[in-house]
């Protein structure tokens, strides 16, 4: 999932070389013995993570590991909030525009990509810098995961009966198999009740023994974001009804001619699903705004229960005016990078 970089300059191409003594620049530096870390910034949708992570790249001498999953898609632009390229302040960004709109999204794959990643970025002595909300690709990329076997036939089996009798027999399926699995899987996710149930039918475990514990697989330095709620979904409303001004729609047409609906995850990303119903008259412009707000405000409330709980993150102000310079303070104090930032 590497190579050529997403703004068409080699993925893996060595950083600049500095015109500055290291101790001249007044930024964080690593001990030549002291192994690198990650620094993860995390969080609910609309938060300002790309543009923190952006930041920290250019301030550490950093690449972008992207842990949306939605990002993985080529031309799933708009609809995701990705960065554009002439955004990005020539940082190299990795694990976006890896996958077509008609291929499955698999943990397991993402896993095995960011880490390569990860590595490269360290050998060539750079700070590798995830950035995402996807919770499981966060943890994916960070801790200790076991990945679950797959079977496509019981899978198959457990879509046969999601199609004839609907979500609801899974759902209580998977409450009766593994209540604590249950309580984290929103139901309205039928793709996540499956892989649940498969996972459960293939190794005669609770899915919720295969998720990842807090044990990271290479030190990191976790930094959260976080905002007050009912900013947070008026700036949402704000943003849904910018990406429909933007040219959603055209992206989205565009990605049907690429088979967008056959794709079973790709079609079900907020935005993109409420978008091919508009386009297929079964919602009003404004209905498919009101419902992708709202889709995307529950998602908030989810990320908010997945990432909370985590000990490690040190969350910090969305809107805090010196937000690069608190976060570069939390990774000195933590030790990840040596003294703190005294760059303006």
């Amino acid at each position: 999932m590497s190579g050529v970089g997403p703004d068409g300059q080699p993925a893996f191409a060595e950083p600049p070389e500095s015109t500055e003594s290291p101790e001249s620049t007044g930024l964080p530096q690593v001990p030549k013995t002291q192994v690198i870390p990650v620094i993860a910034v995390v969080g609910p949708t609309a938060t300002g993570k790309s543009a923190l992570a952006i930041a920290l790249a250019e301030r550490l001498g950093g690449e972008i590991i992207n842990a949306d999953a939605m990002q993985l898609y080529r031309g799933m632009d708009i609809g995701t909030a990705k960065v554009p390229v002439s955004e990005r302040g020539g940082i190299p960004h990795h694990q976006l525009d890896v996958l077509g709109v008609t291929e499955e999204a698999s943990v397991a794959a993402y896993q095995q990509g960011a880490r390569a990643d990860r590595d490269a970025i360290i050998a060539r002595g750079a700070v590798p810098i995830l950035v995402g909300g996807s919770g499981l690709y966060v943890r994916a990329a960070l801790d200790r995961l076991e990945i679950p076997p797959t079977d496509p036939n019981v899978r198959a089996a457990l879509e046969v009966e999601l199609a004839a009798d609907g979500p609801e027999p899974l759902v209580a399926r998977l409450a009766q198999a593994d209540p604590a699995a249950a309580s984290t899987i929103d139901p309205r996710n039928v793709r996540r009740v499956i892989r649940a149930l498969e996972v459960i039918a293939l190794t005669g475990r609770p899915f919720s023994a295969t998720l990842p514990t807090r044990e990271l697989a290479h030190p990191a330095i976790i930094l959260g974001l976080t905002a007050d709620l009912v900013v947070l979904d008026a700036h949402i409303e704000r943003r849904t009804r910018q990406m429909w001004a933007d040219g959603l729609l055209t992206e989205v047409t565009a990605l049907l001619e690429e088979g967008l609906a056959a794709g079973k995850t790709a079609s079900t990303a907020i935005g993109y699903q409420q978008a091919i119903a508009q386009l297929a008259g079964e919602l009003t412009e404004d209905a498919a705004i009101d419902a992708t707000s709202l889709a995307t405000r529950r998602l908030v409330r989810r990320q908010r229960s997945w990432f909370g709980p985590d000990p490690r993150i040190t969350w910090l102000p969305a809107d805090s005016p010196d937000l690069v310079d608190r976060a570069i303070a939390v990774i000195a104090d933590a030790g990840g990078l040596g003294a703190p930032s005294t760059r303006a």
